[in-house]
């Protein structure tokens, strides 16, 4: 089969790999689309989780394209996602090879079926979707008077989708990005907000902006600063919800606020028992998830699809690379 492989520090190259096959409980799949996340670039430039070589892609769709020993054969030609953590443990797209590939490996337990006629690039979007769903679970949603995002990338934006779904009635998303927070204002959000456009203190200005403080607050996009901001325009007695990607940052607001306002900080990671949900919702098409779609390209074409991710290019959302 053709895989792109990450080969060293900084460098994909598309190789002829060795097929896979299923073990017992397993099934192959063989790829239709794969996002290209921006997990993947850190993934990519090297890191202590995987090495080399390694084939990324979590973010994938295909079809069952042959079933292991144990495994019910009728799921072959079943056009299909699933769940990536294994049994056995790691993740298919980081410890084990994922979408970045013509063909993967998955447990046949993990599959999530697909309508037939749905869109295998929409379909690659289930995995953040999952996350982002899972991540609302956590919140426990009940004071629907109002919420604050901040991050403008596909969770945050996804979040919105699934917030404005819910009834939320204020939304108010903060990002960098000004064709995002177009974008933003169209899928729901009653208020956006440029953090470029700010000067001084931050939480102080989202508070002024909205005229409110929010009950509801979520850190989308993975900044220690971020993350201030939304622990102080979160109300008193407000949940703050924390799903960006922070390495190394460490959490630098007062914790009286956190006593004083009696706050509840929850952390979301990950997808672990969202699947069917995100299915659901995505394929009975109340989502517009096509819309965070901006560049589609074929496999062969992934060096151009990672720059544009790393670009940070106001028109690149989401990009995604189609095997078939």
């Amino acid at each position: 089969m053709k895989a792109i492989v990450n080969t060293g520090p900084g460098r994909l190259e598309l190789k002829e790999w060795p097929t896979p096959a299923p073990g017992p409980g397993q099934v192959r799949i063989r790829t239709a689309a794969c996002g290209i996340c921006a997990t993947d670039l850190k993934m990519i430039a090297g890191w202590q989780r995987t090495g080399f070589p390694a084939i990324p892609g979590h973010e994938w769709s295909g079809v069952v394209d042959a079933a292991g020993p144990g495994v019910d054969a009728r799921l072959v030609g079943q056009r299909c996602v699933a769940e990536n953590v294994l049994e056995g443990g790691g993740e298919v797209g980081f410890e084990h090879p994922g979408g970045y590939a013509e063909f993967l490996i998955t447990e046949a337990r993990h599959v999530q079926p697909l309508p037939t006629g749905f869109s295998p690039v929409v379909a690659a979007l289930i995995e953040p979707l999952a996350v982002s769903v899972r991540a609302l679970r956590r919140l426990r949603l009940e004071d629907r008077s109002a919420a604050l995002i901040f991050g403008d990338g596909p969770i945050g934006l996804m979040l919105l989708m699934l917030l404005a779904r819910e009834g939320v009635k204020e939304l108010m998303l903060v990002g960098g990005r000004p064709g995002r927070l177009d974008l933003a204002r169209q899928l729901g959000a009653t208020r956006t907000l440029n953090y470029h456009e700010v000067e001084g203190d931050l939480g102080a200005a989202i508070k002024a902006s909205a005229g409110r403080t929010f009950p509801n607050t979520i850190e989308a996009s993975g900044s220690g600063s971020a993350a201030r901001a939304c622990v102080e325009a979160a109300a008193n007695g407000g949940r703050v919800l924390i799903i960006g990607d922070y390495e190394h940052a460490r959490a630098d607001f007062p914790w009286m606020r956190v006593l004083i306002g009696e706050l509840e900080i929850i952390g979301s990671n990950a997808s672990a028992g969202a699947w069917p949900e995100a299915v659901r919702l995505a394929t009975e098409g109340t989502l517009p998830l096509e819309r965070l779609v901006t560049q589609r390209l074929p496999a062969a074409r992934f060096a151009e699809g990672v720059e544009l991710v790393r670009s940070r290019r106001a028109d690149v959302i989401k990009v995604v690379l189609e095997w078939s």
